[in-house]
């Protein structure tokens, strides 16, 4: 049961890094969020009930534990496959979350941000994705404001892909590195942002944003051939948003 579990969620982590193997989606037009869940019925989940990403606000002070980071290696690739600029890391980097080990595969990137905080966009947003032994998913959400530029970032963009492409990282990327100082965060129960939409995620959104520079964000944007590439806010419904 555990490894079909984990076949799963390594599905749904190879559906993000390399979305364009599947039916064709993106951000705008006929093949836009709002026709996701009909372009395909593997894309279902999209119209779910539980999905990501949402405007966080009327927060429930639940005395959240603090994440355990052991981050202590660092990317291996770094590749753009049109829909993000994404790293895949080395393994062996986990947190624990809820008494349970979550395995750190890549992080990846939005402009603008795809969650809000109390109604408020960011301009960039870090998602860094993790499994556990059973497949279950936990992203750590990081919001990105304008300012200093990113030491890290400036690592990966230093070997910035093009569309399609794949590079061997040759410098050391800390996932570490765009994370805050502060890692007080909200939680809420959602799904991948990106088909297949997939529910059942722990999301754990930092409280603390970093930053990064105008250059930094607009680099990306240049390789995203300057299109957006966030998903509008999705209902809350009956969800609880914890602090």
């Amino acid at each position: 049961m555990k490894r079909t579990a984990l076949a799963v969620a390594m599905s749904l982590l190879s559906s993000v890094a390399f979305a364009g193997d599947s039916p064709t989606w993106g951000y705008s037009g006929d093949t836009g969020p709002e026709n996701w869940a009909q372009l395909s019925p593997e894309y279902g989940a999209c119209a779910g009930s539980n999905q990501s990403p949402i405007n966080l606000t009327g927060f429930i002070d639940a005395e959240l534990e603090p994440i355990v980071f052991h981050y202590e290696n660092g990317g291996s690739e770094i590749l753009n496959n049109g829909h993000t600029v994404q790293v895949n890391v080395l393994p062996g980097d986990t947190i624990t979350v809820d008494d349970i080990e979550f395995e750190l595969k890549q992080f990846h990137f939005h402009v603008p941000s795809e969650n809000l905080i109390h109604g408020e966009s960011f301009p960039m947003e870090g998602h860094l994705v993790h499994a556990d032994e059973d497949g279950n998913l936990a992203v750590v959400a990081v919001m990105v404001t304008e300012g200093e530029a990113n030491d890290a970032l400036a690592a990966a963009w230093a070997q910035m892909p093009e569309k399609g492409e794949t590079v061997a990282l040759t410098s050391d990327i800390s996932p570490l590195g765009i994370l805050p100082s502060v890692r007080d965060y909200y939680r809420f129960n959602g799904s991948l942002t990106t088909p297949p939409c997939s529910e059942g995620v722990r999301w754990l959104v930092m409280k603390q944003p970093i930053t990064a520079s105008e250059e930094q964000i607009e680099q990306f944007l240049d390789v995203m051939d300057h299109h957006h590439n966030n998903r509008p806010v999705q209902e809350v419904n009956a969800r609880p948003v914890l602090e």
